[in-house]
């Protein structure tokens, strides 16, 4: 760790990093292991997807919970129970027997999961708020998250090919006790002076809401979206919302302070944390089917063609919070973004190119992580240094919420544009096939399952693909750039010089 910390500020550091890391890896590096649960646990398709969704679902349902606990009871307290259920939840996933107790488990993990995402935010916020130790802070908060989400794939298929697949969760029960013991020994409470009472309506109700928003999305190709189930969930989430508006309208102490969107810094802040999930962080779940169902690589070689996306992401956040130091972050923030949409479309013309491979994706894959780098940490530092410390909780939370919200909608959003690009191809070249049938084959191509009818080439298959592929990266190109033009608005509106240096003096 850099000189400039001071010994403590190393171990809470180190402790923040390591939850950071067991938390990314948990998203990332699960999904290499689901074709052999399918085999050992006997699992279907729908429940290997539950493996997945459970615990995204967890996470998004207690973000904004947590963050009102924490700021009531502590920081700290909050930390360590999240540490110890998450590496308990581990240990119950490593050792499930079935996949119905693994997704109970990983709806656990999540939420545990969840809980260390917003807790090591409010504990960095508090410890770190001087401008130098800040940055470096930040940074390197930013460079561990990045190798937990963009090197999980290469973790897990690693921790499988050694050992098995029972360690890609046993592992982090031993980081959770070392996580336990740095985060005892080095982090101090902390807690809002002004917190009163448990906002438990505000809790309840937004919670609710959340959980019945990312149900709807992630499920809602399967019970259909405009089913009476379906309709029913999204009701149930509406109707959750208001409740927790009218909850947070009336109490004297909310856990969800709307005032703070009058901040300008916060608010463009939020919009770009909906923005990287628009855009990079939902395509990071698809772009590995490309490599491996549409260039044809092998699992290893499709990982490692993966590392031109993620790597910027890991060395990029310290150089971009010397530039927020440097220059405003409503500067930099939207043109890590923009950098993003430039990207995606490059992306999208080496999928069409005439012979395709890593090395048409490789400027895309590059300049978008590099983009995701630079806006990432400082959006996170913008949004937890624009409040007070004492709600950095609160801040944290409707961050996290923003962000994981987001993800949920646009991976459901994103797979739905591939499947519809897919099927509409398919459609072209294979006439005579009815539309239920099209649209099975389009979903199985998606997923990149191997399929074989007569007519259906593996030239078919591949333009199918690009075809597909090549709306979602426009969808995810367009979306990003509408969302920093909004972003930098919302930044940069009012008086420059008093917007300026107040974003100054926050940031810092």
């Amino acid at each position: 760790m850099p000189n400039a910390l001071t010994h403590r500020g190393v171990v809470v550091l180190s402790a923040v990093c390591l939850s950071c890391l067991m938390f990314g890896l948990e998203i990332s590096s699960v999904p290499t292991i689901l074709p052999t649960l399918e085999q050992v646990l006997h699992a279907d398709f729908k429940q290997l997807q539950w493996v997945m969704n459970a615990y995204t679902l967890a996470v998004t349902t207690v973000l904004m919970a947590v963050g009102a606990l924490a700021d009531r009871y502590g920081r700290k307290r909050i930390f360590l129970i999240s540490i110890a259920v998450f590496g308990i939840a581990s240990l119950i996933c490593g050792m499930a027997g079935n996949v119905q107790t693994l997704i109970a488990a990983r709806f656990l993990q999540g939420m545990s999961g969840g809980a260390l995402l917003i807790c090591q935010i409010a504990v960095l916020s508090h410890t770190f708020q001087e401008g130098r130790e800040r940055a470096i802070a930040w940074g390197w908060w930013g460079v561990i998250f990045g190798i937990g989400l963009g090197f999980g794939p290469i973790i897990g298929g690693g921790i499988v090919a050694v050992s098995s697949w029972q360690w890609v969760f046993l592992i982090h029960v031993l980081l959770a006790m070392v996580a336990f013991l740095l985060t005892l020994s080095g982090v101090q409470e902390s807690k809002d002076p002004q917190a009163g009472r448990l906002d438990i309506a505000g809790i309840l109700t937004l919670s609710l809401a959340v959980f019945c928003l990312a149900f709807y999305i992630t499920q809602g190709p399967d019970f259909g979206f405009a089913s009476a189930a379906g309709l029913a969930t999204l009701g149930a989430s509406v109707a959750s919302f208001i409740a927790f508006v009218i909850a947070e309208k009336v109490s004297a102490r909310p856990m969800f302070d709307f005032s703070v969107f009058g901040i300008r810094p916060f608010s463009g802040a939020i919009l770009s944390s909906s923005a990287m999930n628009t855009s990079f962080w939902p395509f990071m779940i698809y772009l590995p089917i490309w490599m491996q169902a549409g260039l044809g690589y092998d699992s290893v070689t499709a990982g490692l063609s993966l590392l031109a996306y993620t790597v910027p992401t890991l060395v990029m956040p310290p150089f971009a919070e010397r530039l927020s130091l440097r220059y405003r972050p409503s500067l930099v923030i939207p043109a890590g973004l923009f950098m993003i949409g430039v990207g995606f479309f490059l992306m999208r013309s080496g999928i069409a190119s005439t012979h395709p491979s890593w090395l048409t994706m490789l400027p895309g894959c590059l300049i978008a992580g590099i983009g995701l780098g630079i806006a990432n940490t400082p959006v996170t530092n913008t949004t937890t240094g624009s409040v007070s410390s004492d709600r950095a909780g609160m801040a944290s939370g409707i961050d996290m919420s923003a962000r994981m919200v987001s993800l949920a909608l646009n991976i459901a959003i994103m797979g739905f544009i591939l499947v519809s690009g897919v099927a509409s191809y398919l459609k072209e070249t294979l006439p005579d096939l009815d539309v239920t049938r099209i649209q099975l084959l389009a979903e199985r191509i998606s997923a990149g399952e191997s399929v074989s009818i007569p007519g259906l080439t593996g030239s078919v298959v591949h333009e199918a693909l690009a075809a597909g592929f090549g709306w979602v990266t426009l969808y995810g190109g367009l979306g990003v750039w509408i969302m920093a033009a909004l972003s930098f608005l919302t930044f940069n509106a009012g008086v420059p010089g008093k917007a300026a240096a107040s974003e100054s003096k926050r940031s810092r």
